[in-house]
């Protein structure tokens, strides 16, 4: 939670919203010349927020929803607007048109825009990438087209991902002499090593079978399926007690990394902190009852 109290104090003042609301219109242009929008143009990304889902939409079409440095801010807002709400239970990311997401916007990574802009790219990309992680509810990729790139990055970042039989992905930034480094620390975390290596140095793109089949995706389903499918998981989780979740969430990427021992450690004392939550003893209870247990987010009857 650290992490996001931190990306937060970076974003402006939110309004306050309705549960079931659009998300408040983008009201600041940020970073360099360039990088902002004007007010009147289309926004890059739409969020909407329904039964403690919220769906992120990327929403430039036209430019393959490259990841460019102001749809790259757009997504963090989104993202971080109240997230730390209970009425937030899961985020959704999708994407408008044939492609999920192009990469990076090459035109952005020319030698013309300077070091320094191409440093705050990267940067804010990965702040994206570990906001994802990082963030308290789980966070789910809904792919239908090819992602590659920095948008391979996006679907290997989040909790889970689902596509349809339609969608491909690659790292193929070796083509055009720009190796894909960001994109491989998700990738080679998502997927053996040998495959995220023959994805890097090739550039070649994969199925959306085979990105199943080396754990880059969660599920893949024909494509009139995928919305009802995904929509149907993220409905799921947000019926579920967010204190719960959050807590096991960040528990599971914590003991990742860690030996054996130290992962046990950690957590069994996370299942000692879950039993003094609230909803940990109204579940059991409830469990002992036979009964469907009322979470703490939910009116008593």
């Amino acid at each position: 939670m650290a992490a996001v109290r931190a990306l937060v104090s970076k974003g402006p003042c939110w309004l306050r919203r309705g549960p079931s609301a659009p998300l408040p219109a983008r009201f600041c242009s940020r970073g360099p010349a360039g990088a902002g929008r004007p007010e009147s143009e289309a926004p890059l990304t739409r969020a909407r927020q329904r039964d403690g889902i919220r769906n992120i939409v990327l929403s430039n079409p036209k430019k393959r929803n490259a990841l460019s440095l102001a749809m790259l801010k757009s997504l963090q807002n989104d993202i971080l607007h109240e997230a730390e709400s209970n009425d937030l239970k899961v985020i959704v990311i999708s994407a408008e048109g044939p492609v999920f997401s192009s990469g990076h916007d090459l035109k952005e990574l020319t030698s013309e825009q300077g070091r320094d802009y191409h440093a705050e790219v990267f940067q804010t990309c990965s702040e994206v990438m570990m906001l994802i992680r990082n963030h308290p509810v789980p966070i789910i990729a809904m792919v239908n087209g090819l992602a590659t790139a920095a948008g391979c990055q996006l679907v290997a970042s989040c909790d889970i991902a689902v596509a349809s039989d339609k969608a491909s992905f690659a790292t193929p930034g070796v083509n055009v002499g720009l190796f894909c480094s960001t994109p491989a620390v998700a990738l080679g975390r998502a997927v053996p090593r040998k495959v995220a290596l023959e994805m890097l140095f090739t550039g070649e793109p994969i199925s959306a079978q085979d990105a199943l089949l080396h754990g880059l995706l969660s599920k893949v389903v024909p494509e009139p399926q995928l919305q009802e499918e995904t929509m149907r998981i993220a409905a799921k989780i947000a019926s579920l007690s967010r204190p719960v979740v959050s807590l096991g969430k960040a528990t599971f990427h914590k003991q990742l990394p860690q030996d054996l021992q130290t992962a046990y450690r950690l957590t069994s004392q996370a299942m000692v902190d879950n039993l003094a939550l609230r909803d940990g003893q109204e579940g059991i209870t409830a469990f002992l009852q036979k009964r469907r247990p009322v979470w703490s987010h939910e009116p008593r009857r």
